[in-house]
């Protein structure tokens, strides 16, 4: 892994109408993770579709992979315009997945950008320079292979209150284990974009573990010279409670004890006091796209 650091952008200085110039025959798609998200998705969509697709012709397409929603996620992102997918009908000689980073993977497999940026669903007061923020170090600077957002996080209105997987979690065991990564601001972000080669040659953590793992992964690859941090503002999304964040925690940690090395349990059991034992699914991974037969059918 490179020593170099990254480099910082701010989304606010970056211009709209600069970035269409620059995109030049370059296509990006907008990839949405969501289950259960009908509260937010809608104005999120509507958002990037007004501003980044039609008012300004920067993004190509933005979809949404629905996992497992049992509410009206699906409906909503539809009529809010973009494209939906069932997670299950995704590559399905592959095998059923799990989680968030599932979600992510297919929908990197039915995206057809050569950059491909994400952002969560449950994203309150959406702003489109989340996207302009993340693909404009890209269009301006080809070194570059991959961005990861960072931001002010509040929790229930008290400013630096929030990511506290991140605080309790992450960022410790980055400062142990991957002590160059340290200096990511949002290291569990999951708004992030990439190039597709890039992002096509990386497995997929399944599950919560993703964001972590993805940054090890591409940093142990292209080093953190082709890697750049970009400040989005501020993010207001649905707090969860203690007890989710806990399972997240363990899943976050023990993708990076695996990343590090370090054997752990096939099948952890999330063990509280007062609490039944909660079984949290291993840390398993989907394969690279560019290893996968019916992917690669389907590009070729």
């Amino acid at each position: 892994m490179s020593s170099n650091s990254t480099r910082l952008f701010d989304a606010a200085a970056l211009d709209t109408n600069a970035l269409v110039a620059d995109k030049g025959s370059s296509t990006i798609s907008v990839c949405i993770p969501a289950r259960d998200e009908a509260a937010t998705i809608g104005p999120l969509i509507e958002s990037i579709i007004l501003e980044l697709v039609e008012r300004h012709a920067l993004v190509d397409e933005v979809i949404v992979v629905d996992d497992g929603s049992t509410d009206s996620t699906a409906v909503v992102a539809r009529q809010a315009g973009a494209t939906v997918y069932a997670s299950g009908d995704i590559l399905p000689s592959s095998g059923p997945g799990r989680g968030k980073g599932d979600a992510l993977w297919k929908s990197l497999a039915v995206s057809k950008g050569d950059i491909v940026a994400w952002c969560d669903a449950d994203v309150r007061q959406f702003d489109p320079r989340f996207i302009t923020g993340l693909v404009g170090p890209l269009l301006l600077h080809p070194e570059l292979q991959f961005v990861k957002g960072f931001y002010e996080r509040p929790l229930d209105g008290r400013p630096g209150e929030g990511g506290r997987v991140t605080e309790l979690v992450a960022r410790p065991v980055l400062s142990l284990l991957f002590p160059a990564l340290a200096t990511f601001i949002q290291p569990l972000a999951g708004e992030f974009a990439g190039r597709r080669p890039l992002l096509e040659r990386m497995p997929f953590a399944s599950g919560y573990g993703v964001d972590l793992a993805l940054l090890v992964d591409i940093a142990t690859d292209v080093g953190l010279g082709a890697i750049a941090q970009v400040d989005l503002g501020t993010r207001v999304h649905r707090n969860r409670p203690l007890a989710e964040l806990s399972i997240q925690a363990l899943e976050v940690l023990g993708i990076a004890l695996q990343r590090a090395g370090v054997d752990t349990t096939d099948q952890p059991v999330l063990q509280r006091p007062g609490h039944p034992p909660v079984v949290v699914a291993p840390a398993d991974a989907r394969p690279p796209l560019v290893e996968v037969p019916a992917y690669r059918r389907e590009v070729s």
